[in-house]
């Protein structure tokens, strides 16, 4: 009974928002060194910020908004990557969800490499793996943050920072 009502808020939440979780596209990257190539060490003179995230973490769902508004705030000088470590099995009837129902305007991917700990020191190895966890790549210049972030003033202040002391 209650999956029937599930089902039907789920289906109301799709209309009403315009989209399916079929026009969601999110790819999967099966190795951590395929994300790293596109998405690491870029020098471009863009801000680059790639959130480790998942929707099963409280924290990491708590602070997405402030993450996810900062290509809004920043335009064409930031670009947000959320890197989902959600179960792969789950990308339908959690993550696309998740995207549709919190319009989530920034890219997401799915890394669904199970080898964490051959990966993790290659993000920064002060790394224990806990999520959230934030890369910001900014010409050459990398600042890691294995934390929660509590607004979106602490970002846009971490930003400025990066960009200015290039």
């Amino acid at each position: 009974m209650y999956l029937r009502h599930y089902l039907k808020l789920f289906g109301l939440i799709l209309l009403v928002s315009g989209a399916s979780a079929q026009d969601i596209k999110v790819k999967v990257f099966q190795e951590f060194s395929e994300l790293e190539e596109i998405y690491f060490n870029k020098s471009d003179n863009i801000v680059h910020v790639i959130n480790f995230w998942a929707t099963w973490c409280k924290p990491c769902v708590k602070e997405l908004p402030y993450i996810d508004a900062l290509s809004e705030k920043f335009k064409n000088e930031v670009k947000v990557t959320l890197v989902s470590l959600d179960f792969p099995r789950k990308m339908e009837t959690k993550l696309k969800p998740y995207i549709i129902q919190n319009k989530v305007r920034s890219e997401v991917v799915l890394l669904d490499d199970g080898k964490v700990n051959e990966w993790i020191d290659k993000v920064d190895p002060s790394w224990s793996g806990a999520i959230p966890a934030t890369v910001i790549f900014y010409n050459g210049k990398k600042l890691f943050f294995e934390k929660e972030f509590h607004s979106m003033a602490e970002l846009e202040d971490i930003i400025l920072e990066i960009k200015n002391n290039n």
